[in-house]
């Protein structure tokens, strides 16, 4: 009986053994290399080293937005005792402002990992490294840091949850920035600690580049400042303000009121965020009778002293009444754009053909992208004179059936005032590598030249007399001479023109023989004034008293050495290869576009596959076409085919390829 037991014990010892021998031997010999791939997936991995975002700093060096090295601190509750629990809650609460039953609350979770604090600066992390337990881990976090909260909010844009950027500067130039991302070859334990990194497999990250900006944060500050105390004097809804270099088309400072902070984007609304100075389109009044007097004046259509019959205030023209503020029978021209008459600007346009005066409009940019560095930029409305009706030469004149970005209007003033000559909008100044090396260098961009220097001379005189006999009189400053235009529109509102509601604005510049400095101010439905004289000129007005506060030594020696001679030399150096004459300039352009000017090819269709929108666009227009386009950059299909005889107001389909708009268009 004892022999039969030891020998069944020692059969089933046998067969145990045999079994162990046999999941041995598959596990090391016939599934050895699988296991082992498992087990290095499991304990080695792969980690991305996030590149450091580039820096960036206003004209003189000044740090605007910088990294946070913070870091995101994770629990896996499986692998934490409950009783381990009620001591690390209490050295959370010890160095974080949250009390422990708020940490012992995140402990219940149901999940298998919480976050117990998120983006921790590194100073507050060292204070949790003598925690020990494996269930407690981290990660790099980093934080974008706007080191002057909502200050040139709208330029600067944000990062999200992603770090990516977002409105502004940081989404235009996200690839620039970002960096190059790196990585690193880790082995864990079995609790998720570090054993060893690989050398031979790890990529350094490449740290993004560094920006300097156009943008003066002392001038960014003032505008603000004076935009938002305008906002509560007046009782407006927003207002927008932008400063530019007339000379070069460097943006000295850009804000929308209201703003937002950065830091704290997730607050605040998409209309909060927007950048209305380059996304919404107003119709601008009165300020666009110094872009149509300068077009009348260049076309020598007008003089400065002659005398224009104003009506008395009423006007009766076609179907319908031109009315002025200020009921006088007769105006010189220049008393026209001081009194801010409608009837006189309506008269004397009529004096320009439709297609002259249009030519004009584009040739200031109106219509068309400014090609400015930020994004969500809009083009505007300026109608084709064949879509004109008997009144929109008349309205237009004096700004309405018009649609136009506050940065578009500020561009074009600078070519008013500067010597005639249209600057693409910018507003980077330096790109800079991590290594301190400069990889771009802003400089002017010439578009174009709109009218002649004798002319910009000339209205720079006029629009110095609006400031100091006319409606812009409270704009007027005793340190510096000042010119500049009002102007105040009625919104639309639900398709018709409200009797309540207005956008109040005034664009100015000084010095005013030698400029070197213009403003735009636009206040949105203002309750206590309506007019742009009232609202917004006495704000640019404590502008130019502040920013003289800080530069008035430098402004008053160029105004007092400014040598007329001198400056149109160097402005002639610069701009050599533009042509003088606007109108000849533009016209040259179509013909070399076409390839030809002869009037008998203009009747038969071109064949557009191949150009690029611009120049499509050209050809159309000098056919008298009508034209839908789907996409955009190149030309790969066309609804005429190509040597068929066409007929003014045929409509043309394009199909373009998909491309990056850039650079200014004419047409």
């Amino acid at each position: 009986m004892n022999n039969s037991r030891l020998l069944l014990i020692t059969l089933l010892v046998l067969i145990l053994s045999a079994g162990l021998v046999a999941k041995l031997f598959d596990i090391q010999i016939v599934k050895s290399d699988e296991l082992k791939y498992y087990a290095q997936r499991q304990q080695t991995k792969l980690e991305t080293i996030k590149a450091e975002r580039g820096l960036i700093f206003d004209r003189n060096n000044v740090l605007l937005v910088y990294n946070r090295n913070d870091v995101t601190v994770n629990l896996d509750l499986r692998m934490i005792r409950q009783n381990e629990k009620n001591k690390l809650a209490a050295k959370f609460s010890s160095v974080f402002s949250n009390s422990k039953s708020y940490y012992l609350e995140l402990m219940k979770g149901d999940g298998k990992t919480v976050t117990i604090e998120k983006k921790v600066p590194a100073g507050k992390f060292l204070l949790l490294t003598d925690i020990k337990t494996p269930a407690l881990f981290s990660y790099d976090d980093p934080t974008r840091v706007y080191q002057y909260g909502s200050l040139a909010s709208h330029i600067l844009g944000y990062v999200d949850n992603e770090y990516s950027g977002v409105n502004g500067l940081a989404k235009y130039f996200e690839d620039d920035l970002d960096g190059e991302d790196g990585s690193r070859l880790v082995e864990r334990d079995a609790i998720g600690r570090i054993i060893t990194v690989s050398d031979e497999e790890t990529k350094v990250a490449e740290s993004g580049d560094n920006l300097v900006l156009t943008i003066d944060m002392n001038y960014q500050s003032i505008l603000e400042d004076e935009l938002k105390k305008g906002l509560e004097t007046y009782l407006g809804e927003s207002a927008i303000g932008i400063m530019m270099d007339p000379n070069s088309g460097e943006i000295l400072a850009l804000a929308n009121v209201e703003d937002y902070d950065p830091n704290e984007y997730w607050n605040y609304s998409d209309e909060q965020r927007r950048n209305k100075a380059i996304t919404d389109t107003y119709e601008p009044g009165s300020t666009f009778k110094g872009i149509t007097l300068a077009s009348l004046i260049d076309a020598r259509k007008c003089n400065e002293d002659e005398l224009i019959y104003v009506e008395n205030g009423k006007y009766k023209f076609k179907n319908t009444y031109i009315k002025d503020t200020h009921k006088n029978k007769y105006l010189t021209v220049r008393g026209i754009i001081e009194e801010s008459s409608n009837i006189g600007m309506s008269k004397l346009i009529q004096r320009l053909d439709d297609d002259t005066f249009y030519q004009y409009m584009r040739g200031f940019g109106f219509g068309t992208y400014t090609s400015i560095t930020l994004p969500g930029e809009v083009k505007g409305t300026l109608k084709k004179p064949n879509y004109w009706s008997e009144l929109t030469k008349a309205f237009m004149s004096f700004g309405y059936e018009v649609a136009v970005t506050p940065i578009q209007l500020i561009t074009a003033y600078c070519a008013v005032v500067n010597g005639g000559i249209l600057y693409e909008p910018h507003i980077l100044k330096k790109k800079i590598d991590k290594g301190g090396n400069v990889k771009f260098e802003s400089s002017p961009v010439i578009v174009r030249r709109v009218i002649s220097k004798e002319t910009s001379s000339r209205m720079r005189k006029i629009l110095r007399s609006v400031v100091q006999e006319g409606t812009g009189s409270l704009a007027n400053v005793k340190q510096i001479s000042v010119g500049g235009k009002t102007g105040t529109s009625q919104k639309l509102v639900n398709g018709k023109y409200s009797k309540s509601s207005y956008s109040s604005s005034f664009i100015g510049f000084f010095p005013a023989d030698n400029p070197k400095l213009v403003c735009l101010i636009i206040v949105s439905s203002p309750q206590l004034e309506k007019y742009g004289g009232k609202v917004a000129a006495p704000i640019f007005k404590n502008i130019t008293e502040r920013i003289l506060e800080v530069d008035l030594k430098k402004y008053q020696e160029l105004e007092k050495y400014f040598d007329n001679k001198t400056t149109e030399n160097q402005l002639y150096t610069l701009e050599s290869n533009v042509s003088d004459n606007p109108i000849v300039m533009n016209v040259s352009d179509i013909e070399s576009n076409n390839g030809s000017s002869n009037q008998n090819n203009l009747d038969l269709m071109p064949d557009l596959r191949g150009s690029t929108v611009k120049e499509a666009l050209v050809k159309l227009n000098l056919l008298g076409l009508r034209y839908n386009i789907s996409g955009s950059g190149t030309v790969t299909s066309q609804s005429i085919k190509p040597g068929i005889k066409v007929n003014r107001n045929q409509v043309c389909n394009l199909i373009c390829s998909e491309s990056t708009v850039s650079g200014a268009n004419i047409y």
